[in-house]
């Protein structure tokens, strides 16, 4: 594995499933792979789980690790082509992405979208150019459409924790105070439709995701619909795609109660984190017995190991 951008870098994803489970019971069986190599993660946005998991990752295999925050402690970063660098930016991605090649065996990055321009968010351009020019292998930390390595661990949790072969997953919307990304929701379904799970995605009307990340998907407006029979429930808010980052209204009716969870069958819940208590998810919900949110980010560490294990073993 040279890159790890989405499912679809992922030759078997049962196998990376099951390869993250033996690694949660043995971490340190592999310390060897990592011994004397280097990884990089570059953040331009912030970070808990995903910056401290991989560190945690990198260091059960043997390796160094060097964290970058770029957006404040780097230099600006010049995405551009062929202009004139006359203005704030000071030093051009392709030197920047170079250099960091030169220094880690493997680098990872984390790029936020800005939610004005769709186009431009989703051509990935500040994750590819990345990719193209530091010339060693690269693991996307969250970029401006997906988040693999959360969806890797989501999917981990759900096969550990699931009591039937296929379970029923509903991602559900949620409300929130400001437009948030759709990458966390798009990767969620985009995994999900590759699963053997029973897959049903629950937003109000407005909220539909990108359909590229949704096929094989079933969809619907109905919350209650959804959440019948329910063995999974992923909570998460995302802003509209068409019109691009836009709010559509506060639809706080869909934020999940122990009340909607009786229609379910015990649903486990989950959300990638941080969580806004009593907004997106209730108190009652997050303090109680089908809350699985800290389990899910526990998967988290063994979801990164088993991705820089199969890159070690690439290099």
């Amino acid at each position: 594995m040279k890159l790890f951008s989405s499912v679809n870098d992922v030759a078997d994803i049962n196998a990376l499933v099951k390869q993250a489970l033996e690694l949660k019971q043995n971490p340190y069986a592999h310390q060897e792979l990592g011994k004397n190599k280097t990884l990089a993660l570059v953040f331009l946005n912030p970070s808990l789980r995903t910056r401290m998991s991989t560190q945690k990752a990198a260091l059960n295999l043997g390796m160094n690790v060097m964290v970058l925050n770029i957006d404040k402690e780097g230099w600006a970063l010049e995405l551009r082509d062929d202009v004139i660098m006359d203005g704030s930016t000071v030093e051009h991605i392709r030197e920047a992405a170079g250099v960091m090649g030169q220094y880690a065996d493997i680098i990872g990055v984390r790029s936020f979208p800005g939610l004005r321009n769709r186009e431009e968010d989703y051509s990935e351009m500040i994750f590819n150019k990345f990719v193209e020019f530091c010339k060693v292998p690269v693991v996307s930390l969250e970029s401006a459409t997906r988040h693999p390595l959360q969806s890797l661990a989501d999917l981990i949790t759900i096969e550990e924790l699931k009591t039937k072969a296929r379970p029923k997953v509903v991602l559900t919307w949620a409300p929130h105070i400001k437009p948030l990304p759709q990458a966390v929701p798009n990767s969620f379904a985009e995994w999900m439709c590759k699963a053997d799970v029973d897959f049903t995605i629950a937003q109000p009307k407005g909220y539909e995701l990108c359909a590229d990340f949704t096929k094989g998907a079933n969809i619907t407006h109905n919350q209650d619909e959804a959440l019948a029979g329910a063995d999974f429930i992923y909570v998460k808010n995302w802003s509209a795609y068409e019109p691009y980052g836009n709010i559509l209204g506060k639809n706080e009716e869909w934020m999940l109660t122990n009340e909607k969870l009786k229609i379910t069958n015990d649903a486990k819940v989950m959300h990638c984190l941080p969580v806004r208590r009593n907004l997106e998810l209730s108190d009652e919900i997050l303090d109680g017995p089908n809350a699985i949110v800290i389990h899910e980010a526990g998967n988290r560490v063994w979801a990164a190991q088993a991705v820089l294990k199969q890159m070690l073993e690439s290099l």
